[in-house]
């Protein structure tokens, strides 16, 4: 299989975990975009839940194919959320790297109001050591120029030092979250504790959240060219 191929292999199983009258979080990004498609597809065919989407991409996803909706006020526990990675760290911790497509912040708070996060990936996304994929860091618009420098050199005192380079959109102005912030992506290479980065990073006024998914994944979907296989946070 090609690595959509997988991706949608993974959702396809990850639809396992969602059962009748369940309150279902809603991923972003080109792989939870699939178990979106998968998902509208059993609505349609009778499965009764209501989903919580992380992006106004999402539910505008979920609208379009009939999925009901609701949001974390009216509904503040969800019992699955179903989401990909940008990069998945090793056993036992599973940490991840999230926010490639720009809704980290609303990611984070969805997963945290779980009982199980489940999260689809192709193999490619399991990784030995986190980093090499760029951390996505959500920052206010104001003094970014103070936030950059304060990123950069917290990350390097705990040895992961590269820079923190703003997103910009296609229209090669800042990317703008759902939430009126700026992201920058700290490309760090190697990431050797990321309890440490995180905790350095949250302690930062200008930072509003952060991609390091720490102890939130509990069951890992992996589909790659021999089938699918899942992991279980211990």
């Amino acid at each position: 299989m090609d690595p959509d191929s997988q991706k949608r292999a993974a959702a396809a199983a990850a639809l396992e975990f969602v059962q009748p009258g369940m309150r279902v979080g809603l991923g972003t990004g080109s792989t939870a975009r699939h178990f979106v498609e998968l998902l509208g597809e059993r609505v349609a065919g009778g499965l009764d839940v209501v989903g919580v989407p992380t992006s106004e991409v999402t539910r505008s996803d979920a609208e379009r194919l009939g999925i009901p909706l609701t949001t974390l006020d009216a509904a503040p526990e969800l019992d699955v959320t179903v989401d990909g990675a940008d990069e998945i760290g090793p056993e036992p911790d599973l940490v991840l790297i999230k926010g490639g497509g720009g809704a980290l912040l609303q990611e984070k708070i969805v997963a945290a109001a779980t009982k199980r996060m489940v999260v689809i990936a192709d193999q490619s996304k399991l990784v030995q050591v986190l980093g090499r994929f760029p951390l996505p860091i959500e920052v206010m618009p104001f003094g970014l120029a103070a936030t950059r420098r304060a990123i950069e050199a917290a990350v390097a005192a705990l040895g992961s030092p590269g820079p923190a380079i703003l997103r910009r959109g296609k229209d090669g102005h800042a990317f703008v979250t759902d939430g009126g912030h700026w992201i920058v992506d700290a490309a760090l290479e190697r990431i050797a504790d990321p309890v440490s980065v995180a905790n350095a990073l949250a302690a930062i006024p200008g930072v509003v959240e952060h991609g390091l998914f720490i102890g939130l994944a509990q069951t890992i979907v992996l589909a790659g060219p021999n089938g699918v296989r899942v992991i279980e946070r211990a």
